[in-house]
């Protein structure tokens, strides 16, 4: 037997004041008051799979898409999504993705359907925490929806919930309703004209979505930059490397370069640019957090940190650069061109690269300004290369 969507049994009139009948004011306060992330990935994963014409689905498919929504964040940019309690991971989600991540040993670039494979795959070790998501968050959502209606909500029992979803959907139409089921079975009807509310507004709801969460994400990560920019794959098209490279390019020219880690001379046509704190965690081509490194050893080292130790020799070859382009107009020249895209740092204008700097000033005010960048990171969660 087929199961029918019971909101099929009522009719809306579909013409451009349907909007008329929702309550956009109670939608609105979805997103409030959270105690862990779990309502911000809740309504996105809700919001894409509408958006991809999904009338009906059950907790465990809007669950599985939660996980593959929060993968990247949590794993290419060591984002905790609902902070650290005493130094330890509370957030249901964030422990589904650590866990499929390691069960499966997938990339933390892995598209969606490899993510989602990989949940079928380990599904029964995942269901803990994934039943743990289905407790709160698709009823609270609601609440605004609920404080409206004038009658005190059970959070402790969920056929209240049920009952109390039911009564007021009747008056005031919402956006979701459920049926009687179980845990990760439990089945979610759409609405048809929220359906069509949202379909037609998508791309403003993921936006107020995201920036809510991007909020939301940075209060519980205050030590870690630039969080808006770390809710989706990372953009290669982003890189700003061409002019620092042109710059490093006349430097090498004139004078031996060392690779920090290895000590062998760089070669002019054969080097790529690293970023001494991983760009995954800075977001941005600061010119001090550059410097030229062997290719092979550029990609061993990847999205980790190098030891603390390799940072004389990165300053070293920083100094290098300092002098060059206060000695040569050619450089200063070459350097100029950087300020749009690779120094906006305050410190960085008005005392790192300031004329008149001794070696050690300028060795004392790089290492004053990056290590504690570099201790954020290593208390994110970033790996320590070992070369």
């Amino acid at each position: 037997m087929v199961e029918c969507n019971p909101f099929q049994i009522r009719q809306f009139e579909a013409d451009r004041a349907y909007y008329n009948q929702l309550d956009i004011e109670n939608f609105s306060l979805m997103l409030k008051d959270p105690t862990f992330c779990y309502k911000f990935y809740w309504l996105e994963a809700i919001v894409m799979l509408i958006d991809e014409n999904v009338e009906q689905t059950s907790f465990d498919a809007v669950i599985n898409e939660m996980i593959a929504n929060a993968w990247y964040t949590v794993l290419e940019y060591h984002i905790h999504l609902s902070g650290m309690r005493l130094g330890r991971i509370d957030d249901s989600l964030e422990k589904a993705v650590l866990l499929l991540s390691q069960l499966s040993q997938l990339p933390s670039n892995a598209s969606k359907e490899e993510i989602r494979n990989a949940i079928k795959t380990h599904d029964e070790a995942l269901k803990k925490f994934k039943e743990q998501l289905t407790k709160m968050v698709p009823y609270r959502a609601l609440a605004g929806f609920f404080k409206t209606h004038g009658k005190e909500v059970n959070w402790n029992s969920t056929t209240s919930i049920i009952k109390l979803m039911d009564e007021v959907n009747e008056s005031n139409l919402l956006p979701y309703i459920f049926d009687s089921g179980s845990s990760l079975s439990k089945k979610i009807f759409f609405s048809p004209i929220w359906i069509r509310f949202i379909q037609e507004n998508s791309v403003s709801i993921l936006g107020w979505i995201q920036y809510e969460k991007s909020k939301w994400l940075q209060t519980n990560n205050p030590e870690v930059p630039s969080i808006v920019n770390k809710l989706t794959p990372l953009n290669e098209k982003a890189r700003k490397l061409d002019k620092v490279r042109t710059l490093w390019n006349h430097i090498l020219k004139s004078r031996p370069i060392l690779d920090i880690y290895s000590h062998q001379e760089i070669q002019l046509n054969n080097y790529d640019m690293d970023h001494f704190v991983p760009w995954s965690f800075v977001m941005n081509d600061e010119l001090w957090n550059l410097t030229p490194m062997d290719p092979s050893l550029n990609s061993s080292k990847n999205n980790r940190l190098p030891k603390w130790e390799f940072f004389k020799d990165f300053a070293q070859n920083q100094f290098i650069l300092y002098q060059t382009i206060h000695e040569e107009s050619a450089a200063w020249n070459l350097f100029e061109k950087c300020f749009r895209d690779n120094l906006h740092s305050i410190w960085a204008g008005q005392e790192l690269f300031r004329p008149g700097n001794s070696k050690e000033d300028f060795m004392n005010i790089l290492s004053k300004n990056m290590q504690p960048l570099y201790d954020s990171a290593r208390r994110q969660g970033y790996e320590v290369w070992g070369y």
